[in-house]
């Protein structure tokens, strides 16, 4: 497949989040209070998905802000249409567009687009990570006391995974924690080598279907967590630093 429309599509949604950016927005909650959404997320999703409705007709869609369509063929779309709409909102500059591919549940093309750095991560199976046009890798990093790591926080505040105990305690073994708010972002960042690993729980698949793609293809691992309690959870990074990350989140869950 040639994704270049797919790509060229991204940017237009980014482009039309940038001029809307510093406007007034029309902000409703869905979850709980924390868990928000802005007319510019419904009008991104709703781009995307007619750009998908009318490029690939017999492919599936899933998108955060409702978009559930069932097609006949095995592809199935994952739309983030804005991650990180909590910075959005508010006018923090860190808020990205994730879409990723599936073949009958394999990655087949992921895409996370950072308007505001103009940061284009992209992959295909098989063909390696890009950022832009330059290639990427994923960090040679091989201690998690050296590592710079990333987290998030889920919209629920409250049970064994809201993960203030699981950061207090890396918060103690790792030279720093990030938390951008816009797990795509931390993804990406894991795979341009700018982040040594990332771990999180109670993301949803739209959150990390792109981002997890892009860092196996850039040379990393993922360890998926994911379970009805945890919802959507991963740890990331190159393979020592991912599986220390994993060792260590056990070493937490054991003492809760």
């Amino acid at each position: 497949m040639d994704f270049t429309k797919v790509l060229n599509l991204i940017r237009d949604v980014g482009e039309y989040q940038l001029e809307n950016f510093e406007k007034a927005h029309i902000i409703e909650t869905k979850s709980n209070v924390h868990d928000l959404v802005t007319e510019v997320d419904k009008e991104s999703e709703r781009r995307i998905n007619e750009f998908l409705e009318r490029e690939y007709p017999d492919h599936s869609v899933l998108g955060e802000e409702g978009t559930d369509r069932v097609g006949s063929s095995e592809y199935k779309w994952i739309v983030d249409p804005l991650d990180g709409t909590v910075n959005y909102a508010h006018g923090f500059p860190i808020f990205a567009i994730s879409l990723a591919l599936e073949k009958n549940g394999e990655f087949v093309f992921g895409a996370i687009y950072v308007p505001k750095l103009n940061e284009m991560y992209r992959a295909e199976k098989g063909k390696g990570a890009y950022l832009n046009d330059r290639k990427i890798q994923v960090s040679d990093c091989e201690s998690l006391n050296e590592a710079l790591v990333a987290t998030g926080f889920p919209y629920v505040r409250s049970g064994p995974y809201d993960n203030i105990h699981y950061f207090n305690h890396m918060y103690r073994i790792t030279r720093g924690i990030r938390r951008p708010g816009s797990a795509a972002f931390d993804l990406a960042c894991v795979a341009a080598g700018r982040i040594d690993g990332f771990w999180e729980f109670n993301l949803k698949p739209w959150d990390a279907a792109a981002g997890m793609g892009i860092i196996r293809e850039a040379g990393g691992k993922v360890i998926d967590l994911t379970s009805e309690e945890r919802g959507t959870a991963l740890t990331a990074g190159n393979s020592g630093i991912c599986d220390e990350i994993y060792s260590e989140l056990k070493k937490v869950n054991e003492m809760l």
